[in-house]
């Protein structure tokens, strides 16, 4: 499960390539009004970006709490209501950088994983694939297991840009810029602390595209919340993931990150 981001981002860049599939099989779906953010026109003072930033690591746990996990397995459901589907997640990540998801929906699997050097996939559309370029770089940051304790070494720059509305609910929005790729907009809930929503462009096989993702359903999970309901926006195709369980400190041998041989 991340931020991109806490579990529910890392990896899931892979939706991506499911996203590519489902826009040759649907009708587009149009993303729901609850995804929109309206700017507050009478924002308060900003805090500081370290100030924001400091807020959603203590509200996700703390370093200490974070620090005490190594691995994690988490397992829920994806549906895509445009297409009438669901299908299966699974969601495989080590310390300090190692995924693997699998997505299986409509008889065909989606896998997307990074063994900390090297980043793959394996889809329908696109087949077995090696990642290269911004791609990798984006799938790389994705893949930081205690993504809240690793903001500053993951990206380059934070700059408050505003305070707006996500669903009744005051967010500040950060920008954050790595060494390599687009910046991205992340937006924090003012009261709880936690990244409720992130904006970004991602670099695929087919181009660039723009992908939103919204985090729901907090829980804590040994010392630490997770998301549990997962919303992307991706392209024309629009999805919610659902966690039903996560495993922390599980034995998870690296040799299931690497990328298969060729067939």
């Amino acid at each position: 499960m991340n931020t991109k981001k806490s579990f529910a981002l890392a990896g899931l860049v892979l939706a991506l390539s499911f996203s590519a599939y489902a826009q040759t099989s649907a009708q587009p779906a149009a993303t729901p009004s609850s995804a929109k953010a309206t700017t507050s026109a009478n924002a308060a003072a900003l805090p500081t970006a370290d100030q924001i930033l400091d807020h959603y690591l203590q509200a996700s746990g703390g370093r200490d709490a974070w620090k005490k996990l190594t691995t994690r397995v988490s397992k829920g459901t994806i549906d895509v209501p445009a297409m009438n589907m669901s299908g299966t997640l699974e969601l495989t990540e080590k310390s300090p950088n190692l995924t693997l998801a699998v997505v299986s929906i409509g008889g065909a699997a989606f896998r997307q994983a990074f063994d900390g050097k090297v980043g793959w996939s394996d889809d329908p559309q696109n087949g077995l694939r090696e990642l290269s370029g911004d791609e990798l770089e984006e799938t790389r940051r994705d893949a930081d297991f205690a993504h809240p304790v690793n903001l500053h070494s993951l990206y380059k720059t934070f700059t408050v840009t505003g305070a707006e509305k996500i669903d009744g609910a005051s967010v500040y929005v950060v920008e954050a810029t790595p060494e390599a790729g687009g910046s991205e907009k992340m937006y924090f809930d003012a009261q709880t602390g936690l990244l409720v929503r992130t904006i970004s462009q991602r670099h695929t096989p087919d181009g660039v595209s723009s992908i939103q993702i919204d985090l729901s359903d907090y829980r804590d999970v040994d010392g630490i919340k997770l998301p549990f309901s997962v919303h992307q926006a991706a392209g024309e195709t629009a999805f919610t993931m659902k966690f039903e369980e996560v495993h922390h400190n599980v034995d998870v041998d690296n040799a299931q990150f690497a990328k298969p041989a060729a067939q």
